[in-house]
């Protein structure tokens, strides 16, 4: 088990006094960040602090009434609890509130040794729990090892990366509930919202952590509001979909511009290791453990699976169809291409189905509207292309719909997860046409078994 002891040996780091008086627990000490230039750490040496207000260290919380021994899980064989990892209190209270008893597999494997304090690169498709393993990882080092002295706002002790606003929103809203009794300060920069809004949140707040897609996360660093020599913790989520999306480049500048790799943790999530991300893994992290976390079915149980053969011509008749019938209460609709979700969104509203539209073109807050739209019942179908439908979580999704079929299989996989959640059933309806079932085999061959397709049943043709 690789651990942060020896990071910045030789590179001017200096390891924190670490007194577990103060954190009740043993976890290693960290190191301070350096702001030497680097392979991949920022020129930051040099920054002027003039004019940049300072805060003051914030006091520590009260220890609450509140203790583990409120919250009983039994142990059980193969799992792993919570309680068994040696976590903060507070974060245990919230973990309690949550619901939390035994670790999902890509926890159970990956927060004993982050917790210590090792860089990580964890392959898992969304669903599985990543997005908790490094929030708890961030919030426990955070907690144990509080800031000494003064700290200048706009100073982010933790880093969190994602491709899409909404799973930047989803990210956030996870952190807000595992935080909720601590008094760690989560701030979300996103494209698409009103800049000053998060700028005036970002100067009235000395800020912890900072969950943020690429593009405005460099707006704040190019107009310094925004400085990242201070981060402790850096997280890139669905590097995958980020080197996809063309991101790559940006998120590089951005990591030039933390403390170098031996001086910070970098935890690295990817649903797919392709040589590039194992490349990029290599350049960012520092002696890293790798966790692969395969999923027993790569689709899941609760998702009972169907493939329509449907002419170009027939899928929009036997969508209405289906929109219509009692059982599609809450139905997720999926198009390849922006302009295709634009099209087939005016086509339905034209039909009177109450729907929504996700997609990179619609502007944020509108977007944001429409998912909570959704998420109240106010609107039945959503219709949406995958970079907009990765941070859809919607309890109670009865459908999904692929009106194209992906062209990346492993979107196939993000698709249907919409529904089947929290132990419910749901139902995935794919159109394969004459344009795309070819892409079927590929699908097979990553499900690793076979789709049955069948014919349209004749009501959805009526």
């Amino acid at each position: 088990m690789n651990s942060a002891e020896g990071r910045g040996a030789g590179t001017g780091g200096v390891a924190k006094e670490h007194n577990p008086a103060n954190s009740g627990h043993g976890t290693p000490p960290r190191h301070e960040p350096s702001h030497k230039d680097g392979a991949d750490g920022g020129d930051s040496g040099g920054k002027s602090r003039r004019g940049r207000r300072r805060r003051g260290g914030k006091d520590r919380v009260e220890a609450p009434s509140w203790s583990p021994e409120d919250f009983q899980v039994e142990p059980s064989e193969g799992q792993t609890r919570f309680h068994d990892l040696g976590l903060r209190d507070e974060l245990m209270h919230a973990i309690a509130d949550l619901g939390f008893r035994y670790c999902s597999p890509i926890q159970a494997s990956i927060l004993p040794h982050t917790l210590q304090g090792s860089d990580a690169i964890g392959k898992a498709q969304t669903g599985t729990g990543k997005t908790a393993a490094f929030l708890i990882t961030i919030f426990n080092d955070l907690l144990c090892h509080p800031p000494e002295g003064e700290r200048f706002v706009g100073e982010p002790r933790a880093l969190v990366i994602a491709p899409t606003r909404e799973l930047v929103m989803q990210i956030a809203q996870d952190a807000a509930d595992l935080a909720r009794h601590t008094e760690l300060q989560v701030i979300t920069l996103i494209g698409g919202m009103d800049y000053q809004k998060q700028l005036n949140r970002l100067h009235n707040t000395v800020v912890d952590l900072v969950v943020a897609t690429p593009g405005r996360l460099l707006d704040f660093m190019s107009r310094r509001d925004l400085f990242l020599d201070q981060v402790e913790i850096l997280v890139l989520d669905e590097a995958d979909r980020m080197l996809d999306m063309g991101f790559i480049p940006q998120v590089k500048r951005i990591v030039r511009a933390t403390p170098r790799r031996e001086n910070r943790q970098t935890l690295l999530f990817s649903a797919t290791f392709t040589q590039d991300i194992i490349n990029l893994s290599q350049q960012w992290t520092y002696e890293p453990i790798t966790i692969e976390i395969e999923p027993e079915h790569v689709a899941t149980d609760t998702v009972d699976q169907k493939v329509y053969l449907v002419s170009s011509e027939q899928r929009y008749r036997v969508l209405n169809n289906l929109l219509r019938s009692p059982d599609a209460t809450s139905v997720i609709v999926f198009a390849n291409r922006r302009d295709q979700v634009r099209r087939l969104h005016e086509r339905l509203r034209r039909s009177g189905v109450a729907a929504g539209i996700l997609s990179g073109e619609i502007p944020q807050q509108k977007r944001t509207r429409t998912l909570e739209q959704f998420k109240q019942g106010e609107i039945k179908v959503l219709v949406a292309t995958d970079v907009a439908g990765r941070g859809i979580h919607v309890e109670g999704v009865s459908h999904v719909v692929n009106y194209n079929l992906p062209e990346d299989p492993e979107d196939y996989v993000h698709r249907i997860g919409r529904t089947g959640r929290a132990g419910a059933s749901g139902v995935s309806i794919s159109f394969a046409s004459e344009d795309d079932a070819f892409l079927l085999p590929d699908l097979e061959a990553l499900l690793g078994t076979r789709l049955e397709c069948t014919h349209p049943p004749e009501a959805l043709l009526a």
